[in-house]
């Protein structure tokens, strides 16, 4: 079972190591985490969360409101959104079912607050396993967009699709 708990200072190693690892360099190649300063800022519009198996670190994810969130990276965006980023931090905890229950619980997180009523994410066009996974789960592609120099596919939750699934299983 995986639990989800709040990043903290004490996780920069680790996330650093991971930031390391060739599968987290192709699917978030241009960007810098900058550690020191995400792991101490508490903006209330994000949430950063550790993924931990028996106690181990093994992901991490990130929620955000993304009318809310400082750079505007989402863009001129309403209410009612949720934004993620999601990681497991080695290759070889890829495949055994970790990264859905992080994305189960961070989408039922996202969705206890009734006002939201879509969740986006934005795998790069080039990551085919990523694009794989979040379309099991559910998520449909909206667009293709430039953010930066990464060219991604932008894919959505919405509520219903969500809470129609969850009483489906």
């Amino acid at each position: 079972m995986i639990t989800l708990r709040p990043a903290v200072l004490a996780d920069m190693e680790v996330l650093k190591y991971w930031d390391t690892q060739a599968h987290v360099m192709e699917s978030d190649p241009n960007d810098d985490w900058n550690w020191e300063k995400e792991l101490t800022f508490e903006p209330n519009w994000r949430q950063q969360l550790m993924a931990e198996k028996e106690g181990l670190p093994i992901g991490f994810l990130q929620i955000i409101d993304p009318q809310l969130e400082e750079t505007h990276y989402w863009g001129n965006i309403g209410s009612g959104y949720k934004a993620i980023d999601i990681w497991i931090g080695l290759s070889e905890n890829i495949g055994k079912g970790y990264g859905t229950q992080m994305m189960t619980q961070a989408l039922d997180l996202c969705f206890e607050n009734p006002e939201i009523k879509e969740v986006i994410i934005d795998p790069l066009i080039s990551n085919k396993k990523a694009i794989r996974f979040y379309t099991k789960l559910g998520f449909e592609p909206v667009e293709k967009k430039y953010f930066g120099d990464d060219f991604c596919l932008v894919m959505t939750m919405k509520r219903e699709r969500w809470l129609t699934s969850k009483n489906l299983t």
